[in-house]
């Protein structure tokens, strides 16, 4: 008896017709039927790994506490692999009593050593996920492995060594990684250095100080980045050489550090720092002091609020802004500059900040009116009006709105003609209308010329 393909072979051209048919509807059932049982597979799967998380679970404190032995579940794949997750995500948010703890059931279980394991023998994937996992059970013993792994031909191998070394927060992870940056035999991207070079130094950021030193140009600027962002008060003076490297990117990164330091002499350094030659060091400078906050610094913030260039100007701004006590002091400085930018520039952030608000709520408090007035009759001369009367119109206290309109009528403001008469037409209330036509007559009569002697009539 011939075979299903001989009889259609003997069909001639219905044959070729219908194994074409027949081959077609293969290859589109073999996909759906590999994704159907692939499904199937990884729901039971997904079914059975909740269902030992739950069980595992509700025995996690005998677990933890070794009252139930390790072998119950250290050699059951898919038990270890719950146990471990469990204790790594536990790490990222425990206190650091419960790290040492945690670290120690590692230790006991022989958790740890089965990743040092894997990170020293196994390859690809498996090799990169191992290294990973060690960083993140913060332990001492895990860094030789790790530091080896940084040597790899590998790059994806390397990173991911150094992601681990990042991940363990020790300062002896950044000596191994700062060790092979000075020796130059560390070739990784920037930006995983720089992440794991700050997840390992913030508990000693001495540690970077030496080998900035030391570095050469190319990998000084990343260092500095780095201590910018961890500099503590610990560090004191020694910012203050930084400050003067020949690199910009060293100096912007000591700037930055000067301010998150805040040592005796940080004010004076910023002060040159925000008269360099290049703009993004007088930038980080300008952030810098209005992190001090020190009232010391508002003749340089008046400077550089006369910057060149716009984005020094509006850091200059905002932490001029954010001095209190003084807003009537900058005001003045500021309007003696003779500059509108730098005026206009800082009448936006009094804005923006919320602080002209505070200003017109101000001019109710005997003890601050004057300050206030200043402030806001400096605000009228830079041509920022509109908040003033929108407040004059829509602010829920009437006292608010009543010193609002002396303010206007005192200020003598050409200007403010124009714009209040069209105000004038859009007040819904007569009390509303009546104050503002008092605002133009107060305003009129300021402006009106005086009339010479021989045009006075007899």
């Amino acid at each position: 008896m011939g075979s299903v393909f001989e009889w259609l072979a003997g069909l001639r051209p219905a044959g070729y017709l219908t194994s074409a048919l027949l081959f077609a509807g293969i290859g589109i059932l073999a996909p759906i039927a590999y994704i159907l049982v692939r499904r199937a597979v990884r729901r039971r799967y997904f079914r059975r790994l909740n269902r030992r998380t739950f069980e595992l679970r509700q025995r996690w404190a005998d677990i933890l506490s070794g009252r139930v032995p390790a072998e119950t579940w250290r050699f059951k794949p898919l038990d270890c692999e719950i146990v471990e997750t469990i204790v790594l995500d536990r790490l990222e948010v425990s206190s650091p009593e419960e790290t040492v703890k945690l670290t120690e059931f590692l230790r006991r279980s022989g958790l740890l050593d089965m990743r040092i394991w894997e990170a020293r023998h196994l390859r690809g994937w498996r090799r990169q996920g191992a290294l990973v996992s060690l960083g993140r059970m913060h332990a001492a013993e895990s860094i030789p492995a790790l530091a080896e792994a940084l040597e790899d031909g590998d790059a994806d191998i390397r990173i991911a060594a150094l992601r681990g070394l990042g991940r363990t927060g020790l300062s002896e992870a950044a000596e191994e990684i700062l060790r092979r940056v000075a020796q130059g035999t560390l070739h990784v991207p920037t930006a995983p250095l720089q992440n794991a070079l700050l997840g390992c130094c913030r508990a000693n950021p001495n540690l970077l100080l030496s080998y900035i030193r030391r570095a050469d140009d190319q990998v000084r600027p990343t260092l500095a980045r780095v201590l910018g962002e961890v500099a503590t008060p610990a560090l004191d003076e020694e910012l203050l050489l930084l400050a003067s490297d020949p690199l910009s990117e060293v100096r912007a990164s000591a700037a930055r550090a000067l301010g998150a330091a805040k040592p005796r002499l940080a004010l004076t350094a910023l002060s040159n720092l925000a008269t360099d030659e290049t703009w993004f060091v007088r930038l980080r400078a300008v952030v810098a002091m209005g992190e001090l906050n020190d009232p010391r610094s508002i003749p340089v913030l008046i400077g550089t609020l006369c910057d060149p260039n716009r984005h020094v100007r509006l850091r200059s701004a905002q932490a001029l802004a954010r001095l209190e006590g003084h807003l009537e002091e900058i005001m003045q400085q500021v309007i003696s500059t003779r500059d509108r930018y730098a005026l206009q520039v800082f009448v936006s952030e009094l804005e923006r900040s919320g602080r002209m608000l505070g200003l017109v709520q101000a001019l109710l408090d005997p003890r601050q009116r004057t300050a206030a007035q200043t402030a806001l009759l400096g605000v009228l001369r830079a041509g920022t009006h509109r908040l003033l009367l929108d407040t004059l119109v829509n602010h829920a206290s009437w006292r608010v709105r009543l010193a609002v309109a002396r303010l206007l009528a005192a200020s003598g403001e050409e200007r403010l003609v124009t714009p209040l008469e069209a105000l004038e037409a859009s007040i819904p209330t007569p009390r509303g209308r009546r104050i503002v036509r008092w605002i133009l007559r107060q305003l009129r009569r300021r402006t009106a010329p005086t009339p010479r002697p021989d045009q006075v009539t007899a």
